[in-house]
């Protein structure tokens, strides 16, 4: 049976890096979804995209394209877009996945959430460029794609943009927790993933916010969308089925 996928980007990315895991979705059978967010489109303002408006340009396509029965995948700063929309329209989602992503708690921004050496990082970076942020190469290399070899790891990093920092530091806005969401809620957790150190996890750190949810474990990397999307298909798929 098809189901429907709707796959949300990280920081950094655009929906085209989702197409690798997104073609294996497809020839499983389903139906996918690959929208950019705001804030990542070639011509957007990253000095004054916010978090908002992150959240209603998925919202927006989501209405637009009259999508239903949703399998919602959110990818790292993802997790914050998929939690605005799912709190926005939880009728036209059938589950949320959440792939090494954000849970946030109402009032909680992505800065919140890191480690201080990031926010020191991304302060810097941000005011000398506008208020758009972007990964160093050696950070990206050992702590995002630590799972692929230089070649990949380079090549990988150059399909990236400069991000909205705005999104960062903006609070989301929730009306209830995840928790108590009547929608169902999965997790999938790349084993080898240190973009956040393993003394602050992923899982269970942010997972267990889901209250009941299902747990997916594979190993790799945080960048699996290029290092191994067939296996992280493998995995999103086993997270989303009924």
């Amino acid at each position: 049976m098809a189901d429907l996928y709707v796959l949300v980007h990280g920081a950094w990315h655009t929906g085209q890096e989702m197409d690798a895991v997104a073609g294996h979705l497809r020839a499983s059978g389903h139906v996918v979804h690959c929208p950019t967010v705001a804030g990542n489109n070639a011509n957007d303002d990253r000095s004054t995209v916010g978090l908002a408006q992150a959240i209603a340009s998925i919202a927006d396509y989501i209405e637009k394209e009259n999508l239903r029965d949703i399998r919602l995948v959110g990818h790292s700063y993802g997790g914050m877009v998929i939690s605005g929309v799912a709190d926005r329209m939880a009728e036209r989602i059938k589950r949320l996945v959440y792939v090494n992503a954000f849970v946030p708690l109402d009032g909680q921004s992505l800065n919140d959430m890191v480690p201080p050496h990031y926010l020191g990082l991304f302060d810097s970076i941000a005011a000398a460029n506008n208020n758009a942020v972007m990964l160093p190469f050696e950070i990206w290399r050992d702590a995002f794609i630590n799972d692929a070899d230089f070649g990949l790891a380079k090549s990988a990093y150059e399909q990236l943009n400069p991000h909205p920092y705005k999104t960062f530091t903006d609070k989301i806005s929730l009306s209830k927790p995840l928790a108590e969401l009547a929608v169902g809620k999965s997790y999938v957790n790349c084993q080898q993933d240190i973009a956040l150190p393993h003394s602050l996890p992923w899982h269970p750190r942010l997972s267990e916010r889901l209250g009941l949810f299902r747990l997916v474990e594979c190993p790799g990397s945080h960048e699996m969308f290029f290092s191994n999307p067939a296996r992280l298909a493998e995995a999103i798929i086993q997270a989303g089925r009924d």
